[in-house]
């Protein structure tokens, strides 16, 4: 069985180890510093083999050069981004596979916060590691993308399974569900959720992983056919990429 090991860092990253216990190899997945990762490594007796980065922001590939020179893993990254991603051995593209001992994880291109940002996805474990595609309760900033492309990337996790746990990079869900609460302020299940946000923020513990099906029923970049939230941005006859992009401007200068 595939073990995941969270690591906050910075002021809200969190680093993911995997650990397959049979082939001893493990992975790392956006290593924003090196320390916190060998730290953990040491501490449990694991070989680092491989680093998976969603994308090239410095707080996702921070630790690539100096965990490749100690421990000899292989990096892989999106083949489009070779010439961001430090010290990449193999340049992946959608639908390719890379394996974890047995385990296997699915390339799902998913361009938007930058151009050529990819996620990893776990069918056997229902895991799914989107980088900054896509938060709990919230998605990212559009820096490279455009908010189709955006729209489009996150149609693709809309189709997985419901009970798929999502393991994104940031813990932005406490700000993330104050802005939706905006917009859908009468949404029980984004109460019930904002309750349980509160109680676990007050104990300092992690609001990820998320499943997508709590996020289809709270997070409003997943809920353009909401009357109630289209009715909020005066969008009722908006098509669903045109609400995607009014609720993404809206959250960028929300405070």
């Amino acid at each position: 069985m595939l073990k995941v090991l969270q690591l906050p860092v910075l002021t809200d990253n969190y680093i993911y180890l995997l650990h397959d216990p049979v082939s001893k190899q493990t992975a790392v997945i956006d290593p924003a510093l090196a320390k916190p990762v060998l730290d953990a490594l040491h501490n449990n007796g694991w070989q680092l083999t491989t680093i998976l980065n969603t994308h090239h922001h410095a707080d996702h590939v921070g630790g690539n050069l100096e965990l490749k020179n100690i421990t000899h893993c292989q990096i892989f990254g999106s083949a489009a981004d070779k010439d961001r991603i430090p010290g990449l051995d193999h340049g992946v593209n959608e639908n390719d596979i890379i394996n974890i001992g047995q385990h296997t994880a699915k390339v799902i291109s998913t361009p938007g916060h930058t151009d050529h940002h990819i996620a990893f996805h776990f069918a056997k474990e229902s895991w799914l590691f989107c980088g900054d595609t896509l938060f709990s309760m919230g998605c990212g900033r559009l820096f490279e993308g455009s908010a189709e492309q955006l729209w489009q990337s996150i149609q693709k996790f809309k189709l997985l399974p419901g009970d798929t746990q999502i393991y994104c990079t940031h813990e932005y869900t406490e700000a993330n569900g104050r802005f939706a609460l905006t917009l859908e302020p009468n949404n029980p299940q984004l109460q019930q959720r904002m309750e349980q946000v509160a109680q676990l923020r007050a104990k300092n513990q992690p609001t990820i992983p998320t499943s997508l099906q709590l996020e289809l029923e709270t997070n409003p970049f997943l809920r353009e056919s909401s009357l109630a939230l289209q009715q909020t941005i005066g969008m009722t006859q908006g098509t669903a990429t045109e609400i995607f992009a009014k609720v993404r401007q809206l959250k960028d200068t929300f405070r």
